[in-house]
């Protein structure tokens, strides 16, 4: 989870990194990351950005509406996926992950997580969790949010969605969750598991807790497949939750890709994150298109 030990964990690492940044920065090897970037997102990408249609919309739950940013193929329809942001709520660089996902085919729901408390944006202008007072400026927000929400909104967002011209029913539902909001896909895919099918969670905090509704112990009512994507450093302070996931969803007999992603730090997916890796946020993306290609299925 984004903490202060995080925090200080990735202040080290960046000092460690950065001669090796300044290098790859102006050096060779930055062409060759940035082809192999290229040239995977030109693979995936079904659709141009021109052939998408983007509605701000407001979805209807039991606690009150979701703000949240529609974005699907103009023509047809598509298999949804419901689009959790990290700590930091929604912003451009997040809206941007949720266009480029729709242009792979998928009618993306890219929602508010704080929509109880505070609509839009929350952090501006290059803000984030380490800043003073940023916390403070989370708290009220973060404290409406509970395992309970989680289900409700899940079901609420999955009921939105198969109303929706752009989104074919038929298919399954995926779901993507950052950093706090990455346990929250295993919650709503056990709570709609007739809908949710591919949930997928990035550097997700709070996977394998103590309490007796930790999302890992979930596993038996979920279907589909599931993507983790854990972080070195997550990884480093809690060992066992790795194995903890790996034997659950094996007991379950749900297929898994667990994997701790090797020099990449917490928050590595975002774009606009200080520890985003682009050689493995890339390949963690394509690991959450080849899951939404075998259970959804994008046109």
């Amino acid at each position: 989870m984004c903490d202060q030990t995080t925090e200080r964990e990735l202040d080290a690492y960046l000092k460690k990194k950065s001669l090796t940044r300044r290098r790859f920065a102006a050096g060779a090897s930055a062409v060759v990351a940035f082809g192999g970037v290229t040239s995977a997102a030109i693979a995936a990408q079904k659709y141009a950005s021109g052939d998408l249609s983007e509605t701000n919309v407001r979805v209807t739950t039991p606690d009150g509406a979701a703000d949240s940013l529609f974005i699907h193929p103009s023509e047809g329809a598509h298999p949804a996926v419901i689009f959790w942001p990290d700590i930091h709520g929604v912003r451009p660089a997040f809206f941007d992950m949720a266009r480029r996902l729709a242009t792979a085919g998928y009618s993306v729901l890219a929602v508010n997580p704080y929509y109880r408390t505070h609509a839009g944006q929350l952090f501006f202008d290059g803000m984030s969790i380490r800043d003073p007072g940023a916390r403070d400026l989370v708290g009220p927000h973060d404290s409406a949010l509970s395992p309970e929400t989680v289900v409700t909104d899940a079901k609420a967002l999955v009921a939105w969605l198969d109303q929706q011209p752009g989104v074919d029913s038929a298919r399954g539902v995926g779901a993507v969750g950052f950093c706090m909001t990455g346990s929250w896909t295993l919650r709503a895919a056990a709570a709609v598991p007739a809908r949710i099918k591919a949930p997928c969670s990035f550097h997700g905090g709070g996977l394998v807790t103590d309490d007796p509704d930790s999302p890992h112990l979930l596993a038996s009512r979920i279907s589909g497949g599931v993507l983790i994507a854990i972080a070195e450093n997550d990884h480093e302070r809690q060992p066992e939750a790795e194995g903890a996931l790996i034997a659950a969803f094996d007991a379950a007999g749900v297929p898994a890709e667990i994997e701790v992603y090797e020099d990449a730090m917490h928050g590595w997916v975002p774009t606009d994150s200080r520890a985003h890796h682009p050689e493995q946020s890339e390949r963690a993306w394509e690991r959450m298109l080849a899951l939404f290609e075998a259970q959804l299925g994008a046109d």
